[in-house]
């Protein structure tokens, strides 16, 4: 089958990438000749396990093509995935001037081929707020009399491990006006279900509606726990033993319930403000989301409020050295990351910062140009007065304590993932700060 993906951002490279990999010939279209020149090169502009290998492999074969050209892109598409950004609007309501530019672009491709060409069936892949399909519909229906069938199919892709999402997905949910998107879509996603895996095949509202909902859900775990641990932390009692006690109720489970700095990223930030949004512009207040986008943006500023009491509020001069930049492992993106914020409250308190992250240093130099980015582990502990640990990549898990004791000129950990045990830190002599767990130096039976 022929596909174009609009878009080579993460979910367009992605998708266009896995989809080439079941032997589809995927045209990825993009209006940035820079991006498209690296892409045509083999190299990915994001960062991702495994998709520069996959991008390579499916490039080589004859499968995968990457283009400026629009109509190139959309003359022998079957369907067409519209994979561009929607950023927030200052109101927090997502922005849809390019999903509605690409709408107008299709348009002029389909006026332009004319009556004799096979019906495309337009894919909207971008997160949108319940109705942009719709609007996305009536832009092309405006410019062309000629048939297409409109399809909304939200992407369900974690960074750091979206390839296996896509291949093995949980679920597969399409919204669809009728029977012929319905059949197209079985049709393109039948290989990634073959072990009984469902496809949801809804109405376009509902469909919108199932990545809003998932995302907002999975938001509110996060603050949730947060909260909890805060709570803890309070009270004395210990936010591991209460995560153990509460998620063996198997209606609670335990995915998406671990205390640390909240959630960053492109999705959970963007995609909660917008569901308020969504509700403020019908005039229903969601007090529950904007609930959890607060306890979530307050998260960061209470695990820095530890490291002002540490240091009794003198921080001017002081150094600190922080692991990991991106939101979470596995990926460079530190949009909305809380290291972000933490290196802001301390550079603005007079504190100097370096940093340490694996994969997202570079980004780090663009966003923040004050903060100083050495790339060793150990190195950038060197003369600090504290670690910071922002995210839990797996280099970060069973460090050198020793090395860390030697490097760092107090021995002082402020720990926002909770990666090591209070008593180990304790007996090395190091202050330990972390979440939900009382820090170094007050007692508990449970640590």
């Amino acid at each position: 089958m022929n596909l174009t993906m609009v878009g080579t951002g993460y979910v367009g490279l992605v998708t266009g990438a896995c989809f080439a990999e079941t032997g589809n010939h995927v045209t990825c279209l993009d209006v940035d000749d820079r991006k498209i020149a690296m892409l045509n090169r083999g190299e990915s502009p994001i960062y991702e396990p495994g998709l520069s290998e996959m991008i390579v492999r499916n490039a080589e074969a004859g499968r995968l093509l990457f283009t400026t050209d629009k109509m190139e892109a959309y003359r022998d598409a079957d369907a067409i995935f519209i994979c561009v950004g929607t950023p927030p609007g200052e109101d927090g309501s997502a922005d849809l001037k390019y999903v509605l530019q690409v709408a107008a672009d299709i348009a002029e491709a389909i006026e332009a081929l004319g009556p004799g060409q096979r019906p495309k069936t337009v894919v909207v892949k971008s997160t949108v707020p319940v109705g942009s399909s719709h609007q996305v519909r009536d832009v092309i229906r405006a410019r062309t009399k000629h048939p297409f069938s409109i399809a909304d199919n939200p992407e369900f892709l974690k960074e750091g491990d979206a390839i296996n999402d896509f291949m093995k997905p949980d679920r597969v949910v399409c919204g669809v006006e009728d029977d012929a998107a319905a059949a197209m879509m079985r049709e393109i996603y039948e290989p990634f279900v073959r072990q009984g895996n469902p496809i949801f095949i809804m109405d376009v509202r509902s469909a919108e509606m199932v990545k809003y909902a998932s995302n907002a859900m999975l938001a509110c775990k996060i603050s949730f726990i947060n909260e909890i641990a805060n709570l803890c932390e309070i009270y004395g009692a210990n936010i591991s033993s209460v995560r153990e006690g509460m998620c063996a109720d198997r209606r609670i489970g335990n995915q998406f319930l671990y205390p640390g700095l909240g959630y960053g990223g492109s999705c959970f930030p963007k995609d909660t403000q917008a569901v308020v949004s969504m509700g403020r512009a019908a005039g229903f207040d969601c007090m529950l989301n904007a609930a959890v986008h607060e306890v979530n943006q307050l998260q960061r500023r209470h695990f820095w409020e530890k490291v002002k009491r540490h240091f009794d509020g003198r921080l001017e001069g002081a150094t600190l050295a922080f692991w990991g930049v991106a939101f979470k492992p596995r990926t460079d993106d530190i949009r909305e990351a809380p290291s972000i914020s933490l290196m802001q409250f301390a550079l603005h308190d007079g504190a100097k910062v370096r940093a340490y992250d694996p994969v997202a240093l570079e980004h780090l130099e663009h966003e923040l140009p004050a903060a100083a980015c050495v790339d060793d582990m150990y190195q950038v502990l060197d003369g600090a007065d504290a670690l910071v640990i922002c995210t839990e990549w797996n280099e970060f898990r069973s460090p050198d304590f020793n090395e860390i004791a030697r490097r760092l000129k107090s021995k002082v950990v402020f720990d926002g993932r909770n990666l090591y045990r209070r008593q180990l830190l304790e007996s090395l002599g190091f202050a330990y700060y972390s979440v939900g767990r009382l820090p170094v130096g007050r007692t508990n039976s449970s640590t």
